[in-house]
């Protein structure tokens, strides 16, 4: 008995597997199936296929219920001028679905309006929006609709009925529908209150602005709700959210001086701020507002010892003191040494480290190369040498500027033996690379043009970009000027030039560059001498004489190795030095036309795509060219 009992439950048992199995499989046939049909429904709808689409949609939102489905059923008639049918279908959904009647509702009014019927339709909406019952679910269903169709300005009507009736803020909703119907101002009052309700939503707030004012072409925007948040801040001044967006909208036009007077107003009030100055110092760095950067770390700084950034600021002060200098148009002697003592001072204070290295290279640097002490500059590097536990990259960049300072000074010998010890320490690591392209240079400099470019043709092949398109220049430069002439004297003088760039001696390298064109007219290094030339009116921010440098090489060698370089840096001036953003858009473009197969053109086609976007062009985008991905305008 008992064994035939286990027999029959084993059956039993078998069975219901089985069952279980079939039914399975049997789902995992219909969802395909299912999923076929509704990407294909909404091919045909966004193809404007909307005949073929209708009795997808149809069948779709039977099966589903899902009121996206029934949206686009309704507008696919609308489309093709079917409305009678879809004041049929609306009509049956209103008494089928007695409880959902307010979205029918809205839905009858769409189809009134695709019939230009705008009175008949405002009723309906009225209506809708009257009858929504008073929770707030429904209120949000509602809007939502609203929202689907585009319907902006009556969600927003939805949103403020719920207001009042049942005390809810929507604040974050009202928002978005303010948004989507341009009315910015009120937008931001949302926002705003929003904001002052829970500081959290700050990030939620800044992503939103954002996104709008990605679309303000002339830039009005940042202004209006500039003068919104600080009456926000004088009439609610607990509310720091307030600041820090205010704070966040001066970065986003790079006004750095607004948003630090805001930082250092709002560390005076809360004392915690001094993250968010020493960051907004080094933004300030890395735009080269060196001026605001040094009033960020002079904040700092006056702050005394006991600042948990005291040390960083200090140090970051000298470093852009630094960078103001050696980017200034003319270098002043006595300001250099003014800086000489301050990096003194500051190494006297933060002690030779790992962590002042960057300091310990630029005084070297400094004191070599625009000081012209190269005694004291190399004495500083060897006391740096002397730091314990130095890896071999430490090591190796102390070691490099050395030799830099060799070549600068004219011990081109030394500086090879040096460059030489670097390599030999550095063979698995980016430095190596990049020395080894400095050894070759120094090759190129003293004349030895075939060894150098056999160094350059193995350096093709760096891992770092740049030192591989460094090398193939220089290897370029040479292939193409050796042996051309009975003499190599031409490249032996560009090379010369060079070296004189590389010291500072920017008259002479002038010179020698015009004595080349007056000796050897018509040479092929016509287009590398007007590069040059353009380098450095660059290095003493002449941008016009090195737009017309660059421009000279455009018109008048197109075909040479250097037109397509000559055009991007041309493009780069406008953009950032002379401030015509229409002319760099257009050079961008011509980059992208003229010279598909350059280096340059990932990088132009992102540039145009953005200045495009800010100024937009009278001739259509050709896709495969410029809109890989797309430029949206949307906010979401």
């Amino acid at each position: 008995m008992t064994t035939v009992f286990y027999k029959i439950m084993r059956c039993i048992i078998i069975a219901a597997i089985l069952i279980l199995y079939l039914q399975s499989v049997q789902g995992q046939q219909i969802i395909p199936q299912k999923g076929t049909d509704s990407q294909l429904a909404i091919k045909f709808y966004n193809s404007g296929n909307y005949e073929k689409a209708i009795p997808l949609l149809r069948s779709l939102y039977k099966k589903s219920s899902n009121n996206y489905y029934f949206r686009i059923y309704i507008d696919s008639y609308i489309k093709t001028g079917r409305f009678s049918e879809a004041e049929v279908e609306i009509n049956r959904e209103i008494k089928k679905r007695k409880n959902a009647s307010t979205e029918m509702t809205i839905y009858l009014g769409y189809v009134l309006d695709g019939q230009g019927r705008c009175a008949e339709a405002q009723v309906k909406y009225e209506e809708a929006i009257q009858g929504i019952p008073p929770n707030k679910g429904n209120f949000l269903s509602t809007a939502n609709t609203f929202m689907q169709l585009k319907k902006y300005g009556y969600a927003v009507q939805t949103y403020l009925k719920g207001r009042s009736e049942i005390g809810e803020q929507f604040s974050n909703e009202l928002a978005r529908a303010y948004m989507y119907n341009r009315d910015y101002k009120k937008m931001l009052e949302e926002y705003l209150d929003l904001l002052g309700q829970d500081e959290k939503s700050l990030a939620i707030v800044q992503s939103r602005l954002a996104a709008v004012m990605r679309v303000d072409i002339y830039k009005d925007l940042q202004e209006q709700f500039r003068g919104q948040i600080l009456k926000r801040i004088q009439a609610e001044p607990n509310v720091t959210g307030y600041n820090r967006l205010l704070i966040w909208l001066f970065l986003q036009g790079e006004n750095f001086s607004g948003a630090l007077r805001q930082s250092i107003a709002l560390d005076k009030r809360t004392g915690g701020e001094d993250l968010k100055i020493a960051q907004l110092g080094q933004m300030a760095m890395n735009s080269k507002r060196y001026g605001d950067a040094q009033k960020a770390y002079g904040y700092l700084l006056a702050k005394g010892e006991v600042g948990p950034y005291y040390k960083q600021a200090y140090a970051q002060d000298v470093h852009v003191s630094y960078l103001q200098y050696i980017n200034s148009p003319k270098t002043n002697l006595e300001e250099g040494r003014e800086l000489s003592v301050k990096f003194n001072g500051a190494l006297d204070y933060l002690t030779y480290s790992p962590s002042s290295l960057n300091l310990i290279l630029e005084y070297a640097h400094l004191l070599a190369f625009y000081l012209d002490d190269h005694g004291e500059a190399v004495k500083v590097l060897q006391k740096g040498l002397e730091i314990p536990r130095l890896d071999p990259g430490q090591t190796g960049m102390l070691k490099t500027e050395m030799a830099d300072i060799y070549v600068y000074s004219g011990d081109l010998w030394e500086a090879m033996l040096v460059y030489s010890q670097v390599i030999d320490a550095n063979k698995m690591n980016p430095l190596g690379d990049q020395v080894k392209l400095k050894k070759a240079k120094l090759g190129y400099y003293m004349g030895n043009f075939s060894w150098a470019k056999a160094q350059l043709d193995v350096l093709k092949a760096s891992t770092s970009k740049l030192t591989a398109n460094d090398a193939m220049d220089l290897s370029l430069l040479i292939g193409n000027n050796l042996n051309l002439d009975t003499t190599a004297t031409p490249l032996e003088m560009f090379a010369r030039a060079d070296l004189l760039f590389f010291r500072n001696m920017d008259s002479l390298a002038l010179a020698t560059l015009d004595s080349i064109i007056e000796m050897f007219p018509y040479n092929p290094l016509d287009d590398d001498i007007l590069f040059r030339k353009s380098k450095i009116e660059i290095g003493k921010q002449d941008y016009k004489m090195a737009a017309t440098y660059l421009g000279q090489i455009i018109e008048g060698h197109s075909y040479g190795p250097m037109a397509d370089d000559a055009l991007f840096e041309l493009a780069n001036l406008y953009n950032h030095h002379l401030g015509n953003k229409e002319k760099a858009r257009d050079l961008y473009k011509q980059m992208l036309f003229n010279y598909p197969g350059s280096i340059y053109v990932e990088e132009s086609r992102k540039l145009y795509r953005e200045l495009r976007e800010a100024y937009p062009d009278d001739v259509p985008a050709q896709e495969g060219l410029f809109n890989e991905g797309g430029i949206s305008n949307e906010f979401d």
